[in-house]
């Protein structure tokens, strides 16, 4: 089983991306927030929400099938490849989510995104101080990171059967638990 210190050794091989390595971290931070909750292996959902892009920042047309193609190479199991390629459904796989996990990354990969950008612009950039209500408030600014869809997040819940307020909530606080690495821990007074 590919272990945490592989994963991010193989991720930095293929990205130098000081936003994509926060992503990864991001990502990671929440999978591991969701297996606590769901009672199911946090290291395995982690190094998949680790790993997740990591052909991106050097294949970003081929985004998937270069993720798809390395980790075959580097012996890793056929579920952890599903689960990955399963993040981009219907974007530039056609991979489908099947099991919770997969799903929980599926939903949540975009949603890193928007929580990120909405700490960025606050006063404080501090994720601890992050409400709901705030994230709601830029979802619906459809001109607010609006690269990030939104769909893609709802499509995500509903396969979950999670309300969208819930992910959101939880998945702030997967993020929080990472915090310090993703930046985000707020200024510092001067």
């Amino acid at each position: 089983m590919p272990t945490r210190e592989k994963a991010f050794e193989l991720f930095k091989k293929y990205n130098e991306s000081e936003s994509l390595t926060k992503h990864a971290y991001a990502v990671e931070g929440v999978m591991r927030h969701f297996a606590r909750l769901n009672g199911e292996d946090e290291d395995k959902w982690g190094v998949i929400g680790l790993i997740h892009d990591l052909d991106y920042e050097k294949y970003p047309e081929q985004h998937c099938a270069m993720t798809e193609k390395i980790l075959k190479e580097e012996g890793w199991p056929e579920d952890y490849i599903h689960a990955v390629l399963s993040h981009a459904w219907g974007i530039c796989s056609d991979v489908e989510p099947e099991h919770k996990m997969e799903k929980i990354l599926f939903a949540t990969d975009e949603l890193t995104g928007l929580i990120t950008t909405s700490v960025l612009v606050r006063p404080d950039k501090n994720i601890h101080n992050l409400k709901l209500k705030s994230v709601k408030k830029k979802w619906k600014d459809k001109r607010f990171a609006a690269k990030i869809d939104r769909e893609v997040i709802q499509k995500g819940a509903d396969m979950l059967n999670m309300p969208l307020d819930e992910l959101i909530e939880e998945t702030i606080k997967g993020m929080q638990e990472v915090a310090a690495e993703l930046g985000l821990n707020g200024v510092e007074e001067k």
